[in-house]
């Protein structure tokens, strides 16, 4: 491949490497020029262009990422059109992801032309979340190193998304005096939500006295009728024969492993009691906040094998996060304070468009608009989440029921969206640095997309603006920094933050998502050629 400066009689055939604005058009970089353009770019007095020409035996970028991706060898996954020399490859049904890290490192070691990137190894991801990129970087590449791709694509099974399945399961919690009925209610309200991803639940929940006995009956009751079982203790275990590992055992059970490096989540009991698993919970699985339990039970739901060898290799990566109310009194004043994002799901809109039907109640493969947008929320890496109702809220807080979202009725929805704006901020922790704002009727953009936005907040240390953009246009979501919150409280009528963003004295960083960023579907039209169903 020649780059370079090309005169334009030299230039016909060749990639154009800047996008140029010419007769009232857009030629795109890495058109390939025709004798059209070039009279077009010679008519508007342009001389020359800075291109890369094809040699003998190249590929261009679109073929060879194409090329790549049909080698692949993966399950439960699409490929998606080649599109600037990158092969997008989607999740096909929600589930675990797994990767042959070795195969991926070889593929990227043929020449730096050619990337693959992919999600973490046991990464939960919903249908239709990216799962892995490909990337040629230049122009165009020797097809020999594309070939040399394909032979060690072709070698065995790359990466595969294993399907969660749905499971019943049955429900323990151990009481003491000393543990609030309400926190039994809400850990229970809590399980049955990230169980929810998987289209599993809890069929029957017993509440026993925090005794060996007890609890081993209760276990017994309820694996007859269940998949597995989980046990939540009202203290933590500390030793081997503590009640829960003795229940498990009493109950008939085994106990394979007590304790996982990983933290949180260090207290789980991996137990068995015949093929069914019973796992003791730790107490960080109380909070919806990622932990080691998380790691452990989506293993289960994608059948993927859990044993005690796999707990003890999950140290590499598990640390997770630090438990607030541990004491490190020598660090703190060292230790720089975390960026943290809430996210508010605006989902209190009219939906006046739509006739008679509500957009956010409309059914993307058979799940509520709401519900899918609330879960890809909840399942970013968010420290709050809040939804924010108004029109037919009980509706649409019924299609998020056993989802661990906070919910705020907004009255004064029908003023138009600075009402839910600063329902939603009012809403937020003082703990988080900046909003997602999150419009509950973009199908389109995934968990992905909300991660890459937070990753460029927290970048920023929490100081700058984040926007999705499409094709460089300005879309949604946004992040604002709290800095902001007292300007989006000022706020009147159907306004949202484009001003804020426009005028505010801050750094404002894009994140292009695609076309997911102005994917909004509010006529039937555009919501049916989106894949939803309207229910009126």
């Amino acid at each position: 491949m020649k780059f370079g400066v090309f005169r334009l009689e030299e230039a016909e055939g060749a990639l154009l490497a800047h996008a140029i604005n010419v007769d009232g058009r857009r030629i795109p970089k890495a058109h390939r020029l025709t004798a059209g353009d070039i009279a077009s770019l010679r008519a508007a007095g342009i001389g020359q262009v800075t291109a890369a020409k094809l040699d003998e035996g190249d590929l261009d970028e679109d073929e060879a990422a194409a090329r790549i991706a049909a080698a692949l060898r993966f399950d439960n996954v699409e490929v998606r059109a080649p599109a600037t020399g990158r092969v997008n490859l989607h999740a096909t049904a929600a589930g675990l992801f797994t990767v042959d890290a070795v195969l991926i490192d070889a593929v990227n070691s043929v020449d730096p032309a050619i990337t693959i990137a992919t999600l973490a190894p046991n990464t939960s991801v919903e249908a239709g979340q990216m799962v892995a990129t490909i990337k040629v970087i230049p122009f165009a590449v020797p097809e020999r190193l594309v070939a040399d791709a394909e032979l060690i694509c072709r070698q065995r099974e790359a990466f595969a998304v294993r399907p969660f399945r749905a499971r019943k399961v049955g429900l323990v919690q151990t009481e003491l005096p000393i543990l609030k009925t309400s926190v039994l209610d809400k850990t229970a309200r809590i399980t049955q939500g990230r169980l929810a991803r998987s289209g599993s639940s809890i069929t029957r929940e017993i509440r026993a006295a925090h005794d060996e006995s007890a609890v081993a009956e209760a276990i017994r009751t309820l694996i007859a009728d269940n998949d597995m079982v989980i046990v939540f203790g009202a203290s933590a275990v500390c030793d081997e024969d503590d009640v829960i590992p003795a229940a498990i055992r009493l109950a008939g059970g085994t106990v394979e492993r007590i304790g996982m490096p990983v933290d949180p989540g260090n207290l789980l009991i991996l137990g068995r009691l015949g093929d069914k698993p019973v796992l003791g919970a730790p107490g960080c699985a109380r909070s919806p906040k990622l932990n080691g339990f998380d790691w452990v039970l989506d293993r289960i739901l994608a059948d993927v094998e859990v044993t005690p060898k796999v707990l003890a290799g999950m140290g590499v990566g598990g640390l997770l996060m630090e438990i607030p109310t541990r004491p490190q009194l020598r660090e703190a004043a060292d230790r720089p304070k975390a960026v943290t994002v809430g996210a508010m799901l605006l989902a209190a809109g009219r939906s006046s468009r739509m006739g008679t039907g509500n957009k956010l109640l409309s059914e993307f493969d058979g799940e509520a608009l709401v519900r899918r947008s609330a879960k890809r929320v909840l399942a970013s890496r968010t420290a709050f989440s809040v939804a924010v109702l108004g029109h037919q809220a009980e509706e649409v807080g019924e299609a998020l029921d056993g989802l661990a979202i906070e919910r705020v009725i907004n009255p004064d929805y029908a003023d138009g969206l600075s009402s839910s704006l600063k329902a939603g901020i009012r809403a937020m922790p003082e703990t988080v640095a900046g909003a997602l704002i999150v419009l509950a009727d973009m199908p389109a953009v995934t968990t992905q997309d909300l991660d890459r936005m937070i990753d460029a907040f927290v970048q920023a240390g929490g100081k700058a603006i984040v926007r999705a953009t499409h094709g460089g246009k300005r879309g949604n979501p946004v992040i604002l920094p709290r800095a902001l919150f007292p300007e989006v409280m000022e706020l009147e009528g159907d306004t949202g933050a484009r001003r804020i963003i426009e005028t505010a004295a801050l750094e404002v960083v894009d994140v292009e998502l695609g076309p997911a960023a102005s994917l909004d579907v509010d006529t039937p039209d555009v919501l049916q050629a989106a894949g939803g169903v309207l229910r009126r």
